[in-house]
C-alpha cells in the first residue's frame, strides 16, 4: 500500500498533508478491500523546524481514544525520501517494524536506514528513542487531522459551502503511528525541496 505524499521545501515553503479514508478502489479496483488496519496508512506529515526535519506516519485509524494501538510484526513500513524531485527514486529509505516483547501486550519498534545513524535505533514503544542525533517514537497519537465531515456531507447535495471550524470529526480519536526527527543537514544538505512518501507491505519473518 502506498501512503500519502508530502513535499517539503527545506527553505520554508508551505507543506501538503494527506487525506484520510482514501480507499484503494479509487485508484485500483483490483486491490483486496478486506480491512487491514495495521497496514492502512492514514497520513504522512513532514515539516522542518529548529534545524530538524520531522516525519510522521499514522496508520490504523482513526479509532476511539479508548482503543489500543495496532502493532503487527509482519508489516513493514517504509519512509522514502527523494532529494531530487520530480524524480521518484528515493535516496533515503527508512524501514520501520514492530516486534513483540517478552511480556503480554509488550511491543518494541526498530528503525533502520536513518540518515547518519550507525546501525538500528530500537526500543520499547511509547518511549522517546535517541541515537546519533536522531529521535524517534512509536505509539498511540491523537489524530492530527482536522476535518468537518458533517459540513462536507452537507456540501455534496447542494454545492453550498457549509464548513464549520468548530466541528472536527477526528476530535478525541487516535491513530497508531511513529515520528522521526532528523537533523536537516542530513537530508539534501539541508536545502532545496524533497519528496517524502510512505509504503506498507506484509512480509514474512518476525522480530
Amino acid at each position: 500500500m502506498v501512503g500519502a505524499l508530502a513535499l517539503v521545501a527545506l527553505t520554508g515553503a508551505p507543506n501538503r498533508a494527506a487525506d484520510h479514508f482514501d480507499p484503494p478502489a479509487r485508484t485500483d479496483p483490483t486491490v483486496d478491500q478486506t480491512p487491514d488496519l495495521p497496514a492502512d496508512i492514514a497520513d504522512v506529515y513532514a515539516w522542518h523546524a529548529n534545524g530538524m526535519v520531522n516525519l510522521s506516519v499514522t496508520f490504523a485509524g482513526p479509532n476511539v481514544n479508548t482503543a489500543p494501538a495496532f502493532y503487527d510484526r509482519n508489516v513493514l513500513y517504509k519512509v522514502l525520501i527523494s532529494t531530487a524531485p520530480p524524480d521518484d527514486t528515493p535516496e533515503v529509505a527508512i524501514r520501520v517494524r514492530f516486534g513483540a516483547g517478552t511480556r503480554a501486550n509488550e511491543f518494541g519498534v526498530r528503525f533502520e536506514g536513518l540518515p547518519g545513524v550507525n546501525g538500528t535505533l530500537e526500543g520499547p514503544v511509547e518511549t522517546n528513542l535517541t541515537k546519533d542525533g536522531v529521535t524517534a517514537r512509536a505509539g498511540l497519537f491523537d489524530d492530527p487531522f482536522t476535518f468537518d465531515l458533517v459540513g462536507f456531507r452537507q456540501i455534496r447535495p447542494t454545492g453550498q459551502v457549509r464548513f464549520n471550524n468548530t466541528r472536527d470529526f477526528f476530535d478525541n480519536q487516535n491513530d497508531t503511528g511513529f515520528v522521526i526527527s532528523i537533523p536537516q543537514s542530513r537530508i539534501a544538505n539541508g536545502t532545496g525541496t524533497v519528496r517524502i512518501w510512505s509504503t506498507t507491505s506484509r512480509i514474512g519473518g518476525q522480530i
